[in-house]
């Protein structure tokens, strides 16, 4: 009988096992990866899991090298999904945003979509306002890693931008490293390498909404960012090529302050100019990846968002055109400000400003950039 009832159990564990990882499993968070798999441009796309030993559960999906969906406690230690998405691959692939992306060749803009390496002039998409935005019309976003899970904490996204690809000179083969750990924090981690001189600037553009109810507004959260300056922009999103100081204006968030206070203060024109906040702040932290340069906070469920950063810049972004017509996760319509963006990245438009830290890089040296989103509990 006991050797029955042991059969009867590896038979359950089996199951239950490859219930988890088939076709048919359904995240905590209730995405169905059968929603996910398909092939896109000839390759295999699907859905993937990490979790850890907390219970907490992260979703992605390597169209994109996108992050779907973040289950983590709220105070009361209930699971809430903090990040906006879509349901299945064919609303990604239908409705083009860039929800949880792993956004590349170049995050942000580049003026005019024009760069110059070596007395080359190179074009690139103008696809926002005149500009390039996020690597022009078929950035990263809208591209098919691919997938390797090293394990239940860690999963690895490859892809081969080919030369002259939106315009961007140079072979790049790079990589994003998503670690899921033990104190609840996603380790994101970008290397690429090229044949030929290019720009490279990457970044993760999680849509976060803390309260884990995207029908609500951000307006209650409590932003800080670890920055004394900011790099201001005209009415088209481009950054003028100042530096100045957040003190005394809208911009300054050195201490918590809730992200509805000022947001629509239109008298101040980088308000005026951005829509509200979407800004990229000149950080403290110079690099040090063991200081924190911004965090958010939703009073509400007491969700906390560290986040941790090697690069220069943090560009905020508020969800200012997110306008109630894209219906995402369990029919939720998302409307205007129903999340936060913080991308950690070179600052907008480098390539075309020598003094400010450079996106350059040449045949055999390696691109490394390092973003961490810490998630924690404050009662």
């Amino acid at each position: 009988m006991k050797k029955l009832g042991l059969i009867i159990g590896i038979i359950l564990f089996v199951s239950c096992s490859a219930n988890r990882k088939g076709a048919g499993f359904i995240s905590d968070s209730g995405l169905k990866q059968s929603n996910f798999q398909t092939v896109v441009n000839g390759k295999k796309v699907s859905l993937y899991v990490l979790k850890n030993k907390n219970k907490m559960e992260v979703c992605l999906t390597n169209f994109g090298g996108r992050i779907v969906s973040i289950m983590v406690p709220d105070k009361e230690g209930k699971m809430r999904d903090v990040v906006l998405g879509f349901d299945s691959i064919q609303d990604y692939i239908k409705y083009p945003t860039d929800f949880g992306a792993s956004i590349g060749r170049y995050a942000n803009r580049i003026n005019k979509g024009q760069i110059t390496i070596d007395g080359v002039k190179y074009q690139l998409p103008q696809n926002n306002f005149g500009h390039c935005l996020h690597g022009g019309f078929k950035g990263f976003q809208y591209q098919i890693y691919d997938a390797r899970q090293i394990n239940d904490q860690k999963i690895e996204f490859s892809y081969l931008s080919k030369d002259m690809e939106e315009g961007f000179p140079g072979s790049l083969t790079c990589k994003v490293t998503f670690t899921l750990t033990d104190d609840n924090a996603i380790d994101i981690q970008y290397e690429a390498t090229t044949d030929k001189k290019t720009v490279v600037n990457m970044t993760n553009h999680a849509y976060f909404n803390l309260d884990g109810d995207p029908s609500k507004s951000n307006s209650d959260y409590l932003l800080t960012i670890n920055a004394d300056s900011y790099t201001p922009v005209d009415s088209t999103f481009m950054t003028t090529g100042e530096i100045l100081p957040v003190k005394g204006t809208d911009m300054d968030f050195r201490v918590p302050t809730a992200i509805g206070t000022r947001i629509n203060d239109t008298s101040f024109v980088q308000l005026k100019n951005g829509h509200g906040y979407d800004h990229n702040w000149v950080l403290n932290t110079k690099g040090d990846i063991t200081r924190k340069c911004a965090s958010l906070k939703s009073p509400k469920t007491g969700i906390v968002l560290n986040v941790f950063t090697n690069e220069p810049g943090i560009q905020v972004y508020a969800g200012n055109f997110l306008d109630g017509t894209l219906t995402g996760k369990k029919g939720i319509t998302y409307k205007k400000r129903a999340s936060v963006c913080l991308e950690t990245q070179k600052y907008p438009d480098t390539p075309n400003k020598p003094n400010w830290p450079s996106a350059l890089l040449k045949p055999g040296e390696k691109y490394f950039s390092h973003c961490i989103y810490k998630f924690s509990v404050e009662h």
